[in-house]
């Protein structure tokens, strides 16, 4: 029985992956040369610390020397982009009513790799801390958010679901051994080979119910 459900925000609650694309592309655009490789990276490590892309975006690719204060600057910049667009964005079909209908069926959390105080004010403004009992960003890794969660609520690992759209939303699942449901979209075509996955959260309870009975089958 799945008893508790652990979301990624970007591109899985709100519609805001693509928005942080642009705004690598925006932070980056004095390098053009450079600027398709590092798209890529940052698509390929999506839910990843935006300052550990900062970081090897300047070594590996730049190479270039990132000192804290530019560091810092970026990051502020980064925020100044992506925040006011993640308040308006639109949220991901059926995720509201999903977490309308099931807030009381399942306990609800996050996990997320944008900063804490970040993340946040976007719950807040969205109006959505009221369905999460906890929510969690960076610095914190994903997979020890969820390692901290299921040892705090006593869950067992099979009793929990991580939904994501990221390779680390996977690589998180897989560490931890929980079950992992892929929110495809145009930016995750790795994520097309994994047993559960959905195009958006409008077929989840179905999905949730169909993960339970076929792990009853295989018991």
């Amino acid at each position: 029985m799945i008893r508790a459900v652990i979301f990624d925000v970007d591109g899985v609650i709100i519609e805001s992956a693509e928005i942080k694309t642009r705004a690598f592309e925006i932070l980056f655009s004095d390098y053009p040369d450079k600027l398709p490789e590092i798209i890529n990276y940052h698509q390929k490590n999506a839910g990843i610390s935006r300052y550990v892309k900062f970081r090897y975006i300047y070594e590996k690719m730049l190479g270039q020397e990132l000192s804290a204060q530019e560091e810092a600057e970026l990051g502020e910049r980064f925020s100044q982009i992506v925040v006011k667009q993640t308040l308006e964005a639109p949220l991901v079909p059926g995720a509201i009513e999903f977490l309308t209908h099931n807030k009381n069926h399942y306990c609800f959390f996050i996990a997320s790799g944008t900063p804490d105080a970040e993340l946040q004010n976007i719950l807040t403004h969205r109006q959505l801390s009221q369905f999460f009992l906890e929510a969690h960003g960076t610095p914190k890794d994903k997979a020890d958010i969820v390692e901290d969660i299921l040892n705090r609520y006593s869950f067992q690992r099979k009793e929990v679901v991580f939904i994501g759209d990221a390779e680390s939303d996977r690589a998180a699942a897989e560490r931890t051994g929980t079950f992992f449901i892929a929110r495809l979209t145009r930016e995750n075509p790795q994520l097309k080979d994994c047993r559960w996955k959905v195009n958006d959260l409008t077929g989840l309870d179905v999905l949730l119910q169909n993960m339970c009975d076929k792990e009853s089958d295989n018991q």
